[in-house]
């Protein structure tokens, strides 16, 4: 069809192409000019727009970051669902607002400080110091630019002033630290008893009418979601024809062209001493200056220790005291003029001063790393890697070119595009509207796709869809069974009603025996007595985080009421179907140990700013105008 197009786009034909594709183009060219964005949006905050494709990229950015934080232990269905993606949302909402009101605020980045955090970020160094090929390939690998990775880090670091503008004003006083203490560190010696509810569970099944009610009441329980069942096909660079010939003049091609990030350039360890020149001053102070650096030089030349001198007399003060070492240094680090001079001297030899924009220095150059070219043999093999990847990522935009065209041009069925591209025809398990399915089928797009009207109601073929871009996946669905909501008849579900009742019947006995049994406590009876056939477990003194009981019970434990000296504080609660009664007899209150209070003062202090500052986020978002425009993440809501 191109090639169709390509042949006959001359004389007048050309004009009539040229004018039918200009008149969208303009229409387009018009909204990006008056701000309208055809742009489907995530949500709205204030009057910022995210929009689907921000979100989807920070969805995908959040997952690449997850598989290399954990390596082997990253599991794609861990983190392929709807919580992640919810996640990433929430806190993209977050971060506009915050954007939002630091700009209403006035706050901004200087972009001095914007080279100063890439300067000082480890993934942009070689070697312990900044590296901008590293930098720009760290970048690529990441799919950003360096102006869209610095424009995003000088967002992030205008809302972390706005933080740290809140939580630097905390502080925590001595009584503060106190009643932290007292409570956080606080023991109480408890015993308790666990009623479960299986001892309770009743001897007679219930009755029709009581199982007729329940079912009623509780539908949603025996329900069954809308569900489809799709046919589909896969195309990925797995699946894509290998390159089993690599051609030897293309690979040194290449190594040709690249031959520059194959060399680590020549390295010199130098140091120096520096006397500024204030900008202020004349020819005479100048030159008095340059006289001076000489006599230091004089001495160096003859016999005083270069490290020595430098320590003394060096007016830099970042590297004075190391004896004026800046250590291992390449072409393009340094100022012109000093590296001229640096990459022309032999080792061991001080220099004649050499005029920067800093002032005057002396220079020498304590040992030489020489230039190290790798040879082709050396990276062949990767050459080859990169070639074959190179040549699988081509065969794969141009198999899912011919899979969209196939499938649009035959949208009735799977079958031509299968046979034309070699692809098998494969089924996915049931997939919902809310949750999907397993693997790629939990990727909101491919829901979305799913459930769609041209595929759920024309039975159309999906448009290509790409589950994980940075997968390189193309996916087209096709409906293969449609399951409506409904629910389960009543015959099908009975032995699970009757099931439930007795649960939850066991359940509120258990309950029920359990206040009972602390009825009976209040009035003054003993605990063993009271427990009657159920065990008294002795947990002894324990912290809020102790694991020697159940964690129910001891939360329970800690909001009763202190009892007075030889009393009791009892209660009772349900630890999941069952249920518990427990006693507290002894309170402890936690102390402080005088060496350790500015520690405690810090963690408080830190405690208190972070709370104060989440305080403020609340406040912001109660009063900001939010609407989330994805359904499948959550339903719109706005808050005024």
């Amino acid at each position: 069809m191109l090639q169709q197009i390509r042949e006959r786009a001359q004389g007048w034909f050309a004009w009539v192409i040229i004018i039918l594709i200009s008149v969208p183009f303009a229409l387009w060219g018009i909204q990006s000019y008056l701000g309208i964005s055809s742009e489907p949006l995530a949500a709205t905050v204030n009057d910022t727009q995210i929009t689907e494709w921000q979100f989807n990229r920070r969805v995908q950015q959040t997952r690449q970051q997850l598989r290399d934080q954990l390596g082997a232990a990253y599991d794609p269905q861990l983190f392929g669902g709807q919580a992640l993606r919810e996640q990433v949302l929430a806190r993209m909402i977050r971060e506009t607002l915050l954007l939002d009101v630091s700009h209403t605020l006035g706050l901004a980045v200087s972009d001095q400080l914007i080279r100063g955090a890439i300067l000082a970020e480890p993934a942009f160094q070689h070697n312990g110091q900044f590296d901008k090929a590293t930098y720009e390939r760290v970048l690529q690998l990441q799919g950003a630019t360096p102006t869209a990775y610095e424009d995003d880090l000088r967002q992030r670091l205008q809302t972390m002033q706005l933080e740290r503008a809140i939580t630097r004003t905390a502080f925590a006083t001595t009584a503060d630290i106190d009643a932290a203490v007292r409570l956080l560190r606080q023991q109480r010696t408890v015993s308790f008893v666990q009623l479960p509810a299986t001892a309770f569970m009743p001897k007679e099944a219930p009755t029709e009418a009581v199982m007729q009610k329940f079912y009623q009441d509780n539908q949603a329980l025996f329900s069954t979601p809308e569900q489809v069942r799709v046919n589909y096909l896969q195309l990925s660079t797995a699946a894509a024809p290998a390159n089993s010939t690599i051609d030897e003049d293309t690979l040194r091609a290449r190594y040709t062209e690249r031959l520059a990030e194959f060399t680590t350039p020549e390295q010199r360890h130098v140091r120096h001493i520096l006397l500024t020149v204030p900008a202020e001053a004349d020819a005479a102070a100048t030159e008095a200056v340059k006289q001076r650096l000489l006599e230091l030089r004089h001495r160096i030349v003859n016999g005083e220790d270069f490290a020595t001198v430098a320590q003394a007399q060096s007016e830099d003060t970042s590297t004075a005291a190391n004896g004026g070492q800046l250590g291992e240094v390449k072409l393009g680090m340094l100022d012109p003029a000093f590296e001229q001079m640096a990459f022309q001297l032999a080792p061991k030899v001080v220099s004649e001063p050499v005029r920067s924009r800093f002032g005057y220095h002396l220079i020498e150059v304590t040992a030489i790393t020489p230039k190290i070219v790798q040879s082709f043999e050396a990276v062949r093999d990767q050459l080859a890697q990169e070639l074959a990847k190179t040549s699988a990522e081509e065969q794969f935009f141009d198999q899912a070119e011919r899979l969209a065209t196939l499938t649009y041009e035959t949208p009735d069925s799977l079958v031509p595009a299968a046979e034309a591209l070699g692809l098998k025809i494969e089924t996915s398990d049931w997939i919902t509207r809310m949750t999907g399915g397993a693997g790629m089928f939990a990727d909101p797009k491919v829901i979305a796709a799913a459930f769609s009207d041209e595929v759920l109601n024309l039975a159309h073929n999906s448009e290509v869809l790409e589950p994980d871009p940075s997968q390189m996946q193309a996916l087209v669905l096709r409906l293969d069974e449609h399951r409506t909501a409904a629910v389960k008849p009543f015959a099908d579900v009975r032995e699970q009603i009757v099931n439930k009742i007795q649960e939850r019947a066991a359940s509120d006995a258990a309950f029920a025996a359990a206040q009972a049994m602390l009825a009976r406590l209040q009035q003054g009876e003993e605990f063993a007595a009271v427990a009657q056939q159920f065990t008294v477990t002795s947990g002894g003194a324990v912290s809020r985080n102790s694991d020697k009981v159940p964690a129910a019970i001891l939360d329970h434990a800690f909001t009763l009421p202190r009892p007075a000296v030889g009393q009791a504080s009892d209660g009772a609660g349900r630890l999941g179907a069952d249920a518990f009664v427990v006693r507290v007899t002894v309170v402890e209150d936690g102390a402080l140990e005088a060496t350790a209070q500015a520690e405690e003062r810090r963690v408080l202090t830190a405690a208190q700013a972070q709370a104060h500052f989440e305080q403020v986020v609340a406040d912001l978002q109660r009063r900001a105008r939010i609407e989330r425009k994805i359904a499948a993440l959550t339903d719109n809501a706005t808050h005024d």
